[in-house]
């Protein structure tokens, strides 16, 4: 039995001990909170009149419940220790030293009572920087006692799934990403060490930069952006602790499901959630004031794939087209320039200068002309009025005057009748009748829907009109994805987010029907710190997969790992229903009642959400448990996935099973790629 091994089965048994101890903790906590609860109430009203008892076993009280609160998460962690107690181990001969000292490297400290020396170190303690900085040989790190020099002359990578070693690998560099270490578990030869060294290499050049504002990844399918940019937060969390913490951290997804996902592929932040964002969804919610609802990025692309089809039966292209090209020019930096010369028109138009005055104050309309065009000039046109207001307000009680709430509110009413109108929607509809475009419904608020082509603009000019929120406690953003992402939408992202930002994606993955590389317009949008960086080296799908998407959508210099697989299946098929049972005949998921290991996660990708829907339903009358990703999902789940193509972006399957669609759609050949790259080590594609 291996070093491994064998560490992981005596630390099993102290977790298991340390697991039943604190279990009866909480168990006898809970039953001395219940008992303290029944004196309290029956003996409140004869307890000392200064309240000294009272507070006493108040006091008492609330020790207890935060005491059992930290057990029952100590409990969850413990609980994740369980299947996987630790990820690596290093060997390190202090200087002076004779003989080397073994650390083990989880996602927390372990130790068997308060004050021992760990057993398992957090990957964010002090030691673990040997593990994440350095590769075999000289290192240091920083102790409290100052720093401790030496040398690593021992590096080990585990992966233990459900507390059993799958595989340990002995190296002296580390592998940041599974797909690498699971090959090298099984083929370990010089050539293959050789390719993963020049690899990690340039992922380590990413993830340990910290010197770049701005770190923009233009990667090829396979190539490890999303693990790679979640490596570089893990390692900017440990090495900006003080400041940066995962609340600090956003990550702007291209789908709910995205942050669970990414749970799975990151271990090492254990229990420390970062947040996810859909820009769509945030979009919603800054113009809920003026809107009911709204289409989405995904609703819009099945609108577009309906209007082609439409304008293919009737031989009649001319409202897709239309729609298509409105889209694209709303987007652009030209429609920008449009809406910028609007707001400069609108200080014409928008505001009735004239005194405001309350009891015997008054602030004349010179006075809040010159405060609005001098004063407050850089600010937004209803924040202006709404500063005006304030320092109206602050001018009153200079005086010695009082004020009420009411009287506060009745003070902003009357700066509010300054302005001819506060709604965004019908400002935004001027807009577009004075500029020629086709008018928005002229409805009353809970009869408003807006189009995706319409969403952005209007934001846009919301942020023209209002002051938009302070970010500041987001220090960190990832946009994943980035290639779906327009011009107009960077431009709200970059007045949004003041942060240091890691960008990453690829063009070839856009749902569009065109290339759009945004790496023609962002670098300078985002100006000095700014780097680019280009992996080209793809490996996380097998070679037959990577070389039948490469037939799809060809890449000039990108360069595929010799990962063998099975060959690419394309079957004929009449049917959903043959689609199902042939899918069923296919699948080769972990299953417990067998002997033979199987896959992790599978998938079943579509066109649109219905057709997604309707095999998932299929599924199910053949009794195979599937779930479907849709707008409302917020989990990650193994086991058989039915989704539509654009919510498995970012995601990847073990196995990827493909529908038919459409050969004369124009997204068709994107359709594809995306699918065919989803797949990770199977692909079957039903014609």
């Amino acid at each position: 039995m291996s070093d491994g091994k064998k560490y992981l089965e005596f630390i099993k048994e102290k977790l298991n001990t340390r697991y039943d101890e604190i279990k009866q903790d909480i168990d006898y906590l809970k039953a001395d909170i219940d008992r303290m609860n029944d004196y309290y109430w029956e003996n409140y009203t004869e307890m000392d009149e200064y309240g000294y008892e009272n507070y006493d076993n108040m006091l008492a009280l609330q020790l207890s419940v935060e005491t059992n609160d930290e057990n029952i998460k100590m409990l969850g962690r413990l609980k994740k220790m369980m299947d996987s107690p630790f990820f690596g181990s290093l060997d390190f001969i202090y200087e002076d030293e004779d003989e080397a000292e073994r650390f083990y490297i989880g996602i927390s400290n372990f130790s068997e009572r308060k004050g021992q020396i760990p057993l398992i170190y957090d990957w964010r303690a002090p030691v673990s920087s040997l593990y994440y900085d350095y590769d075999k040989g000289k290192a240091q790190y920083e102790a409290p006692a100052g720093i401790l020099t030496g040398e690593i002359c021992k590096k080990v990578q585990y992966k233990i799934k459900n507390g059993k070693m799958i595989y340990e690998i002995e190296n002296d560099f580390n592998i940041d990403d599974e797909i690498l270490r699971e090959e090298l578990s099984k083929n370990g030869d010089v050539k293959l060490k050789n390719i993963i060294r020049t690899i990690q290499k340039e992922q380590n050049s990413i993830i340990r930069n910290r010197t770049d504002k701005y770190l923009i990844i233009q990667g090829c399918a396979g190539s490890g952006k999303t693990s790679i940019a979640l490596h570089r937060i893990a390692y900017l969390l440990y090495h900006d602790r003080d400041r940066l913490k995962s609340s600090n951290v956003l990550i702007l997804s291209p789908n709910g499901v995205f942050s669970d996902y990414i749970a799975h592929i990151l271990p090492e932040l254990g229990e420390e959630r970062i947040r996810e964002m859909t820009l769509d969804v945030f979009a919603y919610f800054e113009l809920s004031d003026y809107i009911d609802d709204c289409e989405d990025r995904y609703q819009f692309l099945e609108r577009m794939i309906e209007l082609e089809k439409n304008g293919m039966k009737s031989d009649d292209m001319s409202l897709y087209e239309k729609t298509n090209d409105l889209y694209y020019y709303k987007q652009s930096e030209d429609y920008i320039n449009e809406l910028e010369g609007f707001v400069l028109e609108m200080e014409d138009w928008l505001i009735d200068f004239k005194d405001i005055k309350f009891r015997k104050f008054i602030m004349t309309a010179d006075e809040i002309q010159e405060l609005f065009y001098e004063k407050f000039a850089d600010t937004p046109i209803f924040t202006r009025i709404e500063y005006i207001c304030e320092r109206f307000i602050d001018e009153y009680k200079t005086l010695g005057n009082k004020l009420e709430d009411e009287d506060e509110k009745e003070i902003r009413e009357k700066f509010g009748e300054l302005l001819s109108t506060e709604d965004i929607y019908n400002l935004y509809n001027i807009f577009l009748e004075e500029y020629g475009y086709e008018t928005l419904p002229d409805v009353e608020k809970d009869k408003r829907f807006i189009g995706y082509e319409d969403l952005y603009p209007m934001l846009y000019l919301k942020y023209r009109l209002i002051k938009a929120n302070d970010h500041r406690n987001v220090r960190h953003l990832v946009i994943d994805e980035m290639q779906d992402y327009t011009y107009l939408q960077y431009s709200i992202l970059l007045d949004l987010f003041k942060c240091p930002k890691t960008i990453l994606g690829d063009k070839a993955q856009t749902m569009e029907e065109e290339n759009r590389d945004v790496l023609k317009f962002l670098p300078k949008m985002l100006g000095n710190g700014t780097r680019t960086l280009k992996l080209e080296k793809s490996y996380r799908n097998t070679s037959q997969i990577a070389k039948y998407a490469d037939a799809i959508f060809h890449e000039d210099g990108i360069e595929y790992f010799e990962r063998e697989g099975r060959e690419v299946d394309e079957i004929r098929l009449q049917n959903k229903d043959d689609l199902v049972k042939d899918v069923i005949s296919r699948l080769n998921l972990e299953d417990e009642n067998r002997d033979t290991e199987g896959y992790e996660t599978a998938a079943v990708l579509t066109l649109t959400m219905q057709e997604a829907r309707e095999i998932c339903e299929k599924f199910k009358l053949n009794n195979i448990e599937c779930s479907v990703i849709d707008e409302n999902s917020t989990s990650f789940k193994k086991g058989l996935t039915v989704a539509p193509f654009y919510y498995a972006k970012g995601l990847e399957f073990d196995q990827v099973f493909v529908k038919e669609a459409d050969e004369k759609l124009n997204i068709y050949k994107k359709y594809q790629y995306i699918c065919a790259t989803r797949a990770l080590h199977e692909l079957t594609v039903y014609k």
